[in-house]
């Protein structure tokens, strides 16, 4: 997870990973809507953990975290429903988790965040009119949902796309090669799996 804060040496687009779990859930993220499938265990704790926390934006509620727990533990043959600390107790456990949030789809009809990213993934008529298009915006649509997406240029979307560029300049790529503003960022985009929150609204 990101770190860093505006006075901090380098300023705060030099800090990354400073933390290895959600530093405030709000709630233990037990969705009973997955009881048969990836039960919650009494005790166990779902919140964002990891070097890119395992959770979505989903139809039904806000964040399927003991679902993604389940499902990426059954990827990485590691009993996460169960013991979801561990992923903050192995960085190497982190990260294999991390790859496996980049490189999964949620749905089939969807792509993954890696797809989306390089270019793999052919966007549908709906994805158009919707205004989701492969590149980074994508990912971070993919990734955190109607949190950032679909609001305009906010602060929150606005951060994780400086440090992109950021690091965009560490590694001597032209931020030309990221695209257009559309294609960088998420802020017009419609979420793929909007929040039970925002369909209401919108309803």
């Amino acid at each position: 997870m990101v770190g860093g804060y505006g006075v901090a040496t380098g300023g705060p687009l030099a800090w990354g990973l400073c933390y290895n779990r959600e530093m405030s859930p709000m709630q233990s993220y037990c969705d009973d809507y997955y009881k048969y499938t990836y039960p919650c265990t009494p005790g166990a704790e779902y919140y964002g953990r990891g070097a890119l926390p395992i959770y979505w934006s989903g139809m039904l509620s806000s964040i399927y975290m003991n679902y993604n727990y389940g499902a990426a533990g059954e990827a990485l043959k590691v009993d996460l429903l169960n013991h979801p600390e561990y992923i903050e107790q192995n960085a190497t456990l982190a990260f294999q988790a991390a790859i496996w949030r980049w490189m999964t789809a949620i749905k089939k009809s969807q792509p993954s965040a890696h797809d989306a990213f390089v270019g793999n993934w052919k966007p549908t008529k709906n994805d158009t009119l919707s205004k989701r298009f492969p590149g980074f915006g994508a990912t971070m649509n993919i990734l955190y949902g109607d949190q950032i997406c679909g609001q305009g240029d906010i602060d929150a979307m606005n951060t994780i796309v400086s440090h992109y560029q950021y690091y965009l300049d560490l590694m001597g790529v032209g931020r030309e090669e990221a695209g257009s503003h559309e294609v960088l960022t998420c802020a017009e985009q419609v979420a793929f799996n909007p929040t039970k929150a925002a369909v209401t609204a919108s309803s």
